[in-house]
């Protein structure tokens, strides 16, 4: 035999293996890849709420949606708009579409015995039929509303009237929701309702046209850990408003503060794996709101009221986040310069995190 002729063979033919377990491995990471939900990217995009204090009008909105270079703009406030008329609308439309940016629109409460609603557009239905009107003028699958606040859960039939009220609203509307195309998405909004009571809600209304707008912040609220609330809303939610919390341990309880994405104690690459796989469809929308804490004395009996419902389990898992959290100063603007310069740097921190940290964003 000729050795140097086989020494060639063994060396070809172990080449040859090389690149074909070479090949093998590319495509199993590749199906990996795809098969893994974090890897299919989210579109990432902000809300207007979280840089409330330069009080920009929808169209510097969009030119700031453009600067963050994000997917998505949430304006969550139609006092945004200069003009609430169909042709106005539609021009702000194609404006975001040539950026590349859609629009999804919202609110403000729909329930018309809370104490968060006002009458400055009419009734509840007539409120919510302008808003529904805008969303489809605007090419917003969705409008976001909420019901309330937390006082609302210390209301003449506490929250369950609030929600089945809301839940008249919304059945009032559905024909005209059907029309436009237009999904209505509610909030667990400041501490009103619990997920599991927010599922009640959008089961009660028909969640063939009513879901829910998910806030992890607000989650916080009513003493749940965001991942749990996640659970329980994904399924249902048509959008986002997302922030971080720090939760942590005071005599009295615990004490909640907002913060940029990433600052916080919740476990965002875990969430937004969970939330690939809920939700696919949902952009996720960063409001910022931070610089205060918020204490929940749950030590003192006197805060349980209106909270019958709670689950030991589920709020058992809001101790166990609180004790994984610190303390954390409160910001004071001195100004209203030092306030708007506060809010673009949580935002657009929290934008740089999102897109490096987890992978959110359609755009680079």
């Amino acid at each position: 035999m000729d050795k140097s002729r086989s020494r060639r063979h063994f060396i070809q033919d172990s080449a040859l293996a090389l690149t074909a377990a070479a090949a093998a491995l590319n495509a199993s990471t590749s199906r990996s890849a795809a098969a893994d939900p974090t890897r299919a990217r989210l579109k990432l995009g902000y809300d207007n709420f979280a840089v409330r204090a330069m009080k920009w009008k929808a169209e510097a909105l969009i030119d700031y949606a453009e600067q963050l270079q994000v997917d998505s703009l949430f304006i969550t406030d139609l006092d945004a708009f200069v003009s609430r008329e169909t042709a106005a609308l539609q021009e702000l439309r194609r404006k975001a579409t040539d950026k590349g940016i859609d629009i999804q629109l919202g609110t403000w409460s729909i329930c018309p015995t809370s104490k968060t609603f006002r009458n400055n557009n009419g009734t509840a239905e007539e409120h919510l039929a302008l808003g529904l009107r805008m969303a489809r003028d605007l090419g917003s699958p969705v409008l976001r509303v909420i019901l309330g606040s937390g006082e609302d859960r210390k209301t003449p039939g506490g929250i369950e009237a609030r929600m089945a009220d809301t839940v008249k609203v919304c059945q009032a509307m559905k024909s005209r929701a059907t029309d436009y195309g237009v999904k209505i998405a509610v909030e667990n909004h400041a501490g009103d309702m619990h997920s599991r009571e927010l599922v009640t809600l959008v089961e009660a209304a028909g969640k063939d046209f009513v879901g829910v707008n998910i806030d992890p912040g607000n989650a916080c609220w009513t003493l749940e850990d965001p991942l749990e609330n996640l659970e329980n809303l994904g399924p249902y939610t048509l959008t986002s408003s997302m922030r971080d919390s720090m939760v942590w341990e005071y005599p009295d309880g615990a004490k909640v503060q907002w913060t940029a994405m990433g600052e916080g104690v919740v476990d965002f690459k875990t969430y937004f794996k969970r939330f690939a796989e809920l939700c696919p469809k949902a952009p996720v929308h960063i409001e910022t709101i931070s610089g205060f804490a918020r204490e929940f004395p749950y030590l003192k009996p006197s805060m349980w009221q209106g909270f019958s419902g709670m689950r030991a389990a589920d709020f058992s898992r809001f101790v166990a986040l609180a004790k994984r959290g610190r303390p954390i100063e409160p910001n004071r603007s001195p100004n209203e310069q030092a306030e708007q310069s506060y809010q673009k740097g949580e935002i657009e921190r929290s934008i740089r995190y999102c897109k490096t940290v987890l992978g959110l964003g359609l755009k680079t």
